[in-house]
């Protein structure tokens, strides 16, 4: 059964208005290699942007399963064909790349390839990336299929459409990365015009009672009332800053976004792999949506720098009127009771605090060698 979409312009505007569709650029990359696929009809298809030491900061894949990609290994280096396309940005079109000069070699995991179809992503003289496409889906008996001209001309289209998407995302993260930095400026001042001087007057009138404790008890008695007093406004001020913290993304794009974001930079960040599914989920409370929100962070932190896992996913599905989320690594695990006597607690108090200021619950499934799952329930409005 063959999967090429209809021919001509309507395939080509199929493929141009799904990447239009997503701002996050992660997203955009996915949709260019998946709709470079389906519209030249390949059973392969990559895309890899390239960082400024000799390899790829994201490379993105179309039809290699997940466990393929994990047996295959770390990310190619800018090397053989595809520095040939970052760095002379003119197309390649070969019958076998393996019988190419510049071939060299792939892992063991990794799946055969003949036929092959690479071009840049260009941004007028910026290279952002390296397209390509293997083997062809067509009969082979004769020996004659492959790629065509024509297939090299709507790749071409494709590639220039995808530069496009490809910009506008990052302009778009950009703004984005712009907004976040301003607001955590706004609120350092916030914290050190109020609470810092408030903490500033509370230590010297500490210092003041403690001068006047012996040669004057009743007036050390009215400095420390008035201690208690300013370290109530401090409290309260603090926690109004707190409030603020809360993230603008979560207003402007929703738990399930937020969340998503922040997931997909975890997962370009560390070597461990970083998954996320979100079926069915409806919107909450803000405070639910937040507290949910804190404990993803909170779970995954815990994941990527204390548990050593090498795959962590991440779950909010629908529950009732609420959402639940859980979190999964099969990292070193531990015993929460050994946790708990060593004083440490690696979050979790936080994080049942946060479940339960919302009415909900958490729970912690662990044990030395078997990974850790965090389950959060929260109720719905």
């Amino acid at each position: 059964m063959s999967h090429r979409p209809s021919s001509g312009l309507a395939a080509v505007s199929t493929a141009l208005l799904a990447m239009s569709r997503h701002l996050e650029v992660r997203d955009v990359l996915k949709t260019i290699v998946a709709s470079a696929r389906e519209l030249l009809d390949a059973e392969y298809a990559a895309l890899g942007v390239p960082d400024d030491h000799g390899g790829f900061a994201q490379f993105v894949v179309d039809g290699v399963s997940d466990e393929q990609w994990k047996a295959i290994g770390p990310l190619p280096r800018q090397h053989g064909i595809l520095a040939a396309m970052l760095h002379k940005a003119e197309p390649e079109r070969l019958a076998d790349v393996r019988e190419d000069p510049r071939f060299e070699g792939w892992p063991a995991a990794h799946p055969e390839m003949s036929d092959f179809l690479g071009l840049p992503v260009r941004d007028g003289d910026e290279i952002l990336g390296a397209l390509f496409l293997a083997n062809k889906r067509c009969p082979k008996e004769t020996g004659s299929c492959g790629f065509t001209a024509e297939d090299e001309e709507l790749l071409s289209i494709l590639a220039q459409h995808a530069a496009i998407a490809l910009t506008n995302a990052r302009l778009y993260e950009r703004s984005r990365e712009l907004t976040i930095a301003e607001e955590r400026s706004r609120l350092a001042h916030e914290l050190h015009d109020a609470v810092s001087q408030k903490l500033f007057s509370l230590r010297l009138t500490a210092q003041a009672a403690a001068a006047l404790v012996d040669r004057d008890p009743a007036r050390a008695k009215d400095e420390l009332h008035q201690v208690a007093v300013l370290a109530a406004e401090a409290a309260d001020e603090l926690r109004a800053a707190v409030v603020e913290l809360r993230p603008a993304a979560l207003d402007e794009d929703g738990l399930v976004h937020t969340l998503r974001t922040q997931i997909q930079v975890m997962d370009r960040a560390h070597a461990a792999r970083v998954t996320f599914e979100s079926p069915g989920i409806r919107a909450l409370p803000a405070a639910q949506e937040e507290a949910v929100l804190r404990v993803a962070q909170e779970a995954l932190h815990n994941a990527l720098r204390h548990a050593e896992a090498e795959l962590v996913t991440v779950t909010l599905a629908r529950s009732g009127q609420g959402a639940r989320l859980t979190v999964t690594d099969d990292g070193k695990g531990f015993d929460p009771r050994t946790v708990r006597r060593a004083g440490r607690h690696l979050g979790l108090v936080s994080m049942r605090d946060r479940a339960g200021g919302v009415g909900g619950a958490l729970t912690v499934t662990s044990a030395p060698g078997e990974g850790t799952t965090i389950d959060m329930e929260v109720p719905g409005g």
